[in-house]
Parts: structure tokens; C-alpha cells; sequence
């Protein structure tokens, strides 16, 4: 919604229904990683949705810390309401996690 009211176009890809590969979640990952050069990598950790129903049920009270890079990574390539939402990529380049409209603003310059 905040896209249309600011007149961006987009599209919108629902990985709840078409699915999502480990390729992009991996990318994804590093690209949230780039974003945050002065704290430890844990781009993997932020694309779950911990606090989740669909988590707490997969990962039987793991955190993404205690499950591990790889493993965090596919449980949410198959289970993909586990996945953060909504994730803003544009051109390959950035990566919003959650939705902020400062930084969403500031991204794309609105």
C-alpha cells in the first residue's frame, strides 16, 4: 500500500505461493549483511521470523543461532511463512527487511 500511495512501481512476488530458492534467500542474506558492515554477519538470522507461529512450530523452539546458517536457510526455503515479511529488494542491489517508510523513503528516495 505505501508503494502505491507514493506512486512506485513494483512487483510483487509472493513467496508464500510461488516459493522462494535457497539462492535468493542466500543473497538476500549477504546483501542484509552489506547493509550492516559494524556488526557481526547475521543477515541469515533477520530473514526469520522467530517470534512466528510457522517458526515456533518447524524449528521446535530453535533459535536461528542454535540451528545454523544452512539450516535456518532451508527450513525457510520450505517454509516460507516463516520467512520475515516484507522484504523490499530493488535492482539487486538493497535489501529492506520490515517495513520502516523512513527507510523505505530514504531507499528510494521519496
Amino acid at each position: 500500500a505505501w508503494l502505491d500511495a507514493a506512486g512506485i512501481a513494483y512487483s510483487f512476488h509472493d513467496y508464500k505461493k510461488s516459493g522462494i530458492t535457497l539462492a535468493q534467500l542466500q543473497h538476500w542474506a549477504k546483501q542484509l549483511d552489506a547493509a550492516r558492515p559494524t556488526t557481526p554477519a547475521q543477515g541469515w538470522q533477520s530473514l526469520a521470523n522467530s517470534r512466528g507461529p510457522t517458526w515456533r512450530k518447524v524449528a521446535e523452539g530453535a533459535t536461528p543461532a542454535g540451528l545454523g546458517q544452512a539450516r535456518t536457510l532451508a527450513l525457510l526455503c520450505d517454509n516460507t511463512s516463516a520467512i520475515r515479511r516484507p522484504i523490499l529488494a530493488r535492482d539487486g542491489q538493497d535489501v529492506l527487511l520490515g517495513f520502516d517508510a523512513a527507510a523505505w523513503a530514504k531507499a528510494l528516495g521519496k
